[in-house]
């Protein structure tokens, strides 16, 4: 959020001597130009990712931890995004990206209330959070802390350490706290300077500093060719082997240091890469003292900086001795090993890997094991990847090789990737032959589909709105299968409405709009049957609907939403490439088919109440405000972020002949009965100060009114009666907050009055009345809870804030700008409770 003080892009600086001015600077003043709005905001997101980055690094360093993860708020503050990870593989936290703030995962717990949420194990995370361990079902410890400043939380910054019997350390918690108030109190400096802390992007990857010192030296040359003349670094001559004053700086003297039999390659390599400007690399025998060969690469390119005809190479050299060592060692075992990265892609193999896998080595490298090899492509392998890499414990597994064998694998993690070790075993008691052909390879929905589909189950779960299950069905079943677009049908008078569409082509789905459910599309057909209908080929859907509309998709899955037996819509889901779906993929789909009516068919009737609530609560309230001599007032109604969005907070405005009286109230709940409640409070209070009575015999009336009518709610209310003509006021409350007064000089106290009890308690309650004296130049705020509720702070700290924001009053600022200053600067980012707030100007 931009700071309301904050002024635009920071002037650019005066050019020195050696400095021109820049290109649109102006000629008279030779100032620089000031950086664009564009160039700022650039500056701003690489200042933030570098915060980013250097916490998560922190955060590995002093504390322990093998992973670390930074998640920022979004813009509308109702999300959580991944934005910086470290130690731990993006892919697994696939289905984490993007965390609801009012959601039930711990990263947003601890947003919400300030407080740090620590994880001590994978019991405690099921017990405490179901939905994470539904996700990542491992033993690992994780501490989420809250990164705030000054009352406002820009996000969570999480560690993960191994699995253990102590939980986090103290000391680690310490320093994650620490690492947490380092990265919020530069992030409240971009957000004081005008910048946005808001993430933009995809999350970055942090890499992790090499587990040890490398070995292998590298060395930079520059290479005349047409000299002849080559100037290297000290590290390029003791790669070679020359002694101090032994080079004379030409290309000669090398290669009289190059085994013979590679000079011819190595010259024609050169060649071409000055011929056709490509990039030189020669990987060539040095002679050593002993006349022992070595190896060592040479990389070098044209250099962009030279045009003399292209008779120039830079590059580097390196030394391949210790890589060569360590490669043929391993490769001598007679053992399989290979190397995972963080997202499981082989990215070493040594020879014994061959037989026993089965496969060539330039076919696994690159790839998860679980995709190279069809095999291996259940699961269960894949998480038992994930369960090595997340608890950073080693794990063994057996696995059935076609036609004829057994294979044990080992692996053992780390933050950089896992080592994989496998051997021959023997069958398992009781286990059946491994088939004699391996399988097909096909479409597979993997381990990260398997918990997209779980996390789709949950999310449908916490689904309110249509709006929020059609959103739910994208973001999950689309990256779950790998499918490109999805349009979400409804069911309206025997004809299919479009709800929700991604990825098709701007106007596609036009043409099927309101198309009538015994129209002979797939669409509808797969309604009317109630089965669903997969088609693996282009040439499959047009040979069934011959002359049927079709974009550039190769495959689809058409699903009919059925809840309770009735039709409710169709789910299509479309492909880019012809695929297989497999049995399995059927099931699954059928079955998310079910899921997704029961979701969609709830959040329908969801709606129907809430737009029936939101329209009777509109109607209850105020249209305009009436305008009386010697005052100004203005109001505001904000609805809730969670829930029903619809309450009972009201306010008014009555006036009785010189007099007015202003009215603020709450009734507790989110529903269409705290509405309805609202609505006969408001007409009762109107009613019975429109009479004359004082403000104490009103609120006295109104709680003997709420009892009688036994709503079973319970209600708070402050009502303010002035006469604007001699600057009086009374004040009576039932149980609601004090009004907050700014006086004509600027100061501004909270009214701590006298009151009474909320409304509906007791029917002999009675209310005080307390007078007030009101100079011209005053303002006063009358607000319900919403405005300054906070998780993490008191209720009484909140009041605080309000006052202190109607004090900081802005020269010039009128009524209407004042509220929505107020709004912004008093109102939490996680507030879930409606807000009404009535302002009165005197004079």
């Amino acid at each position: 959020m931009r700071h309301p003080h904050a002024t635009g892009g920071a002037p650019g600086a005066r050019p020195g001597p050696d400095r021109p001015p820049e290109p649109g600077a102006g000629a008279e003043t030779g100032r620089a130009a000031p950086p664009s709005v564009r160039e700022t905001a650039r500056r701003a997101d690489h200042r933030r990712d570098e915060l980013l980055a250097l916490a998560a690094r922190r955060v590995l360093e002093s504390t322990g931890a093998y992973g670390s993860l930074v998640y920022l708020r979004s813009r509308d503050r109702r999300s959580l995004v991944l934005r910086t990870i470290a130690g731990v593989p993006l892919s697994v936290m696939g289905p984490f990206r993007r965390v609801a703030a009012a959601g039930p995962l711990p990263v947003a717990v601890a947003f919400r209330t300030g407080r740090a949420v620590v994880l001590t194990d994978a019991e405690d995370t099921m017990r405490r959070f179901p939905q994470l361990a539904v996700g990542l079902p491992y033993d690992f410890v994780s501490a989420c802390e809250p990164v705030g400043h000054g009352g406002e939380t820009f996000g969570v910054l999480t560690a993960l350490w191994p699995a253990s019997d102590d939980g986090v350390a103290a000391p680690a918690a310490r320093q994650l706290a620490e690492a947490a108030a380092q990265l919020a109190d530069g992030l409240a400096g971009l957000a004081e300077s005008g910048q946005s802390v808001e993430p933009g992007c995809e999350a970055a990857v942090v890499e992790l500093p090499p587990p040890s010192v490398p070995t292998t030296r590298v060395g930079m040359f520059d290479w005349d060719v047409a000299t002849g003349s080559l100037a290297a670094d000290t590290q390029f001559l003791e790669i070679f082997g020359f002694g101090p004053g032994e080079f004379d700086g030409t290309v000669a003297a090398l290669g009289r240091r190059v085994a013979p039999g590679d000079l011819p390659g190595f010259r024609a390599a050169a060649r071409i890469a000055l011929e056709r400007g490509e990039v030189l690399a020669a990987r060539v025998r040095v002679l050593g003292p002993d006349g022992l060969p070595y190896p060592v690469e040479l990389w070098a390119r044209v250099p962009r900086a030279i045009s003399d005809g292209r008779t120039h190479l830079v590059g580097a050299v390196l030394d391949l001795r210790s890589l060569t060592a360590a490669a043929a060692a391993v490769d001598r075992l007679p053992e399989g090993v290979f190397a995972l990265d963080q997202d499981g892609r082989i990215g070493y193999a040594n020879r014994a890997v061959e037989p026993l896998l089965r496969a060539r080595r330039e076919d696994l490298v690159h790839r998860p094991p679980w995709e190279a090899l069809p095999w291996l492509a259940d699961p269960f392998y894949e998480n038992r990847y994930r369960a090595a890499q997340l608890s950073q414990r080693p794990t063994a597994f057996l696995a059935a090789r076609p036609p004829d064998g057994w294979l044990a694998f080992s692996l053992y993690p780390d933050p950089h990737g896992v080592t994989a070790r496998v051997v021959t075993a023997e069958a398992p008691p009781g286990a059946a032959e491994p088939a004699a052909v391996p399988p097909p390879p096909a479409a597979r929905t993997g381990m990260g589909g398997t918990h997209h589909l779980l996390q789709l189950a949950s999310a449908l779960t916490e689904a309110v709105t249509v709006r929020d299950v059609c959103r739910a069905v994208a973001e999950e079943l689309l990256p779950a299968f790998g499918g490109q677009e999805l349009a979400i049908y409804a069911v309206r008078e025997q004809r299919l409405h479009l709800l929700s569409q991604t990825g098709y082509p701007d106007g596609f789905l036009d043409a099927f709009e309101g198309i009538p459910m015994d129209t002979r599309v797939p669409g509808a057909e797969t309604l009317r049957t109630g089965t669903p209908v997969f088609f693996e080929s282009v040439r499959e859907l047009a040979a069934t609907y011959p002359g049927l509309a079709l974009d550039e998709m190769g495959a689809w899955a058409f699903l009919p939403l059925i809840a309770s037996g009735r039709p409710v819509g169709t789910c299509i889901v479309g492909f880019d490439l012809p695929r297989p779906f497999t049995v399995e993929e059927r099931g699954l789909f059928t079955a998310l088919g079910g899921f997704i009516a029961q979701a969609l068919e709830r959040a329908r009737l969801y709606d129907a109440e809430f737009a029936l609530a939101r329209g009777l609560q509109q109607a209850l309230l105020p249209h305009r405000l009436p305008e009386v001599p010697g005052i100004r007032i203005t109001a505001r109604y904000l609805p809730g972020t969670q829930g029903m969005e619809i309450g009972g907070d009201w306010y008014d405005a009555i006036v009785t002949g010189e007099d007015v009286t202003l009215v603020i109230g709450d009734v507790e709940g989110h529903s269409v009965g705290a509405a309805a409640t609202m609505g006969q409070l408001r007409s009762a209070v109107r009613a019975f100060a429109t009479g004359g009575d004082p403000p104490d015999e009103v609120l006295a009336r109104t709680n003997r009114l709420l009892l009688d009518l036994d709503p079973g709610l319970l209600a708070s209310c402050c009502l303010v009666r002035l006469t604007p003509a001699v600057g009086l006021g009374r004040i009576a409350r039932a149980g609601h907050l004090p009004p907050v007064l700014r006086h004509p000089g600027g100061r501004a106290e909270a009214l701590y009055v006298p009151g009474g009890p909320l409304l509906g308690v007791d029917e002999r309650a009675d209310y005080p009345v307390s007078d007030l004296r009101l100079g011209s130049g005053a303002v006063l705020a009358l607000y319900t809870d919403g405005l300054v509720e906070d998780p993490a702070v008191a209720i009484d700290q909140g009041v605080d804030r309000l006052r202190a924001a109607l004090a900081r009053a802005v020269a010039g600022e009128g009524l209407e700008q004042a509220a929505e200053r107020l709004l912004r600067e008093v109102g939490s980012a996680r507030r879930v409770d409606d807000v009404a707030l009535l302002l009165t100007a005197f004079g």
